[in-house]
């Protein structure tokens, strides 16, 4: 049975970006006889707040849209990715990383590198040079520091590998296109590319659809998928909603929410019809 899904993070109202990405992930569901399913992505505690999944549920269910009753909670599963983890660091693919975010932004300045990645800056490994026994002695210390994967080690142990997306074919994975990504977090214990990853695994999801942004994650993810002995599914990078500007509808813009267009009278209905569904 195709299992799709649909997971956003209540760090905000849902704008008219996300209602497509939900609407399409029901629709491929909906016309393979199969289902439908919500996860709430609440790792980042100091970001989500209660109020923001409720908004995800009455937005939901403003559109029309039926998921299946079982609902994964993100945040109730810390202990599962802390085994993930573990085996990760015994495979010897993780490495501590005590840099600070802003050391990394000025790092890059200065060589020239843009950001890679769905906002994200492309780290340069620097931590990676750390003398193992010293990194011991640091994290004895308390020194904070996140888990960072070994992009190239990890490459070495899985061999070449595809992933197949249902737009863009077959595509071979290229372990260094955004460099060594934070596996766990200095202040939540696991990062976005470990919790999805493990969290699609968990729920069964054979076709993951989400937006074409994330295409480059979908790298690491396969490489995790292979080290981790996870099942690999399908996916399908859709193509971004923008507004008349032609910017993308985001957060961090200050989209209109679909509670304001809803406030101001839209109609389900009609927003749906705009949006091709």
């Amino acid at each position: 049975m195709l299992i799709t899904r649909f997971a956003p993070s209540p760090t905000g109202r849902l704008h008219m970006g996300h209602a497509y990405s939900a609407l399409f992930s029901e629709s491929l569901a909906i016309k393979e006889g199969g289902k439908f399913l919500l996860r709430i992505e609440d790792i980042d505690t100091n970001r989500c707040r209660e109020e923001y999944t409720e908004g995800i549920y009455e937005d939901l269910k403003w559109l029309g849209l039926r998921w299946d009753p079982v609902i994964l909670i993100q945040s109730t599963r810390f202990d599962e990715y802390e085994k993930s983890i573990n085996i990760l660091r015994e495979l010897g693919v993780l490495y501590p990383c005590f840099c600070s975010r802003k050391k990394i932004i000025v790092e890059q300045s200065n060589v020239g590198l843009a950001p890679h990645g769905a906002g994200l800056t492309k780290y340069s490994g620097n931590c990676r040079k750390i003398n193992p026994e010293e990194g011991k002695n640091r994290i004895a210390e308390g020194e904070p520091h996140s888990w960072r994967l070994d992009c190239s080690k990890a490459f070495s142990i899985t061999g070449e590998l595809q992933w197949f997306d249902r737009l863009a074919g077959n595509v071979n994975v290229n372990p260094s296109i955004l460099g060594d990504v934070i596996i766990s977090r200095k202040d939540i214990g696991t990062s976005y590319h470990l919790a999805v990853t493990l969290d699609d695994a968990e729920q069964g999801v054979s076709l993951i659809s989400r937006g074409e942004d994330l295409i480059e994650s979908t790298h690491v993810h396969r490489l995790l998928q292979c080290l981790l002995d996870l099942p690999v599914p399908q996916w399908c990078h859709h193509r971004l909603i923008k507004n008349p500007e032609g910017k993308r509808f985001s957060k961090r813009e200050d989209s209109l929410t679909l509670k304001e267009m809803r406030d101001s009278g839209v109609r389900a209905e009609n927003l749906k019809s705009e949006l091709g569904f």
